[in-house]
């Protein structure tokens, strides 16, 4: 028996990893039904996060599909308290985690706003942007991370892509992570995807005459079309979803920041202005 999860992040997450579990087994959706002894349709709710499996489904969906090992083990656990509206992931394989939540959280919005305080926002960095931030991950990952990163601003391009708002401190702006020239490119392609028909980018001053929601922090904010928003909040070594009442208050600082903001002409000049800064710095 499965029981209703209401999309919470953890079921969403989960059911994106048995997908990506099923894929790479090389099965269908009904494939896996009739190997499993459901519907094809309880299949398509597990992968969608609307139904959540019990540990024990999830323990013989994985073994079907030949998963076994930490991934086993960490999969099954998942499947405990996903029902729950909230969601905090540490460690190194909640990091994990929790990109494969944010990926499938960028596939299915119809709407997200990053609100950024200190560095560019991930769908708008460049390679050598990312590669920077990136310094101290393991060479023979750091390649692969780059590219994973990357490949992402390809949701933004795509048919049926989000509507995407970057709201940047200004003071992220004038970072210098990987170098003035790496941080130059980095704006430009700010520019660039600012003239998206599906990118808004706005800046917020630095110098700020009164306190604002983004004095407190970065956060995303996931609106879905058949679902309730989500938040991401995001810190050095773990990671937190929020799915509860406390969104509103999310949504509400958005409103805020949108006021408080530069609005696009004014936020791409600053934009410019930096970077002509930045050349001459370089010079």
């Amino acid at each position: 028996m499965v029981g209703k999860s209401e999309h919470t992040p953890k079921a969403r997450a989960l059911g994106a990893e048995l997908r990506e579990c099923r894929r790479d087994a090389g099965l269908t959706q009904q494939e896996l039904a009739d190997q499993i002894g459901v519907s094809h349709v309880s299949v398509s709710r597990y992968e969608s996060g609307t139904r959540l499996p019990k540990p024990e489904d999830v323990a013989q969906i994985l073994a079907t599909l030949g998963v076994n090992g930490e991934r086993y083990a960490e999969l099954v656990d998942m499947a405990r308290g996903a029902e729950h509206p909230n969601w905090l992931e540490t460690g190194k394989s909640g990091l994990r985690r929790e990109l494969t939540t944010i990926i499938e959280f960028e596939r299915t919005a119809t709407n997200i706003v990053e609100v950024a305080t200190a560095i560019v926002p991930g769908l708008l960095q460049t390679a050598d942007f990312a590669r920077a931030m990136m310094g101290e991950v393991p060479g023979p990952d750091l390649e692969a991370r780059v590219a994973m990163r990357v490949g992402r601003r390809d949701v933004l391009s795509r048919p049926g892509a989000p509507e995407f708002t970057a709201i940047i401190s200004e003071v992220a702006l004038w970072q210098r992570i990987g170098g003035a020239s790496v941080m130059a490119d980095q704006l430009r392609q700010l520019l660039k995807m600012g003239g998206f028909p599906n990118v808004t980018i706005l800046v917020l001053p630095a110098v700020a005459e009164r306190w604002h929601p983004a004095h407190a922090g970065s956060f995303i904010l996931y609106e879905f079309p058949k679902s309730q928003p989500i938040v991401h909040l995001e810190h050095f070594a773990s990671g937190a979803f929020l799915y509860s009442k406390e969104v509103s208050a999310y949504q509400s600082a958005v409103a805020t920041l949108r006021e408080v903001a530069m609005d696009s002409e004014r936020s791409a000049e600053l934009i410019a202005d930096v970077i002509e800064e930045l050349q001459g710095s370089n010079t």
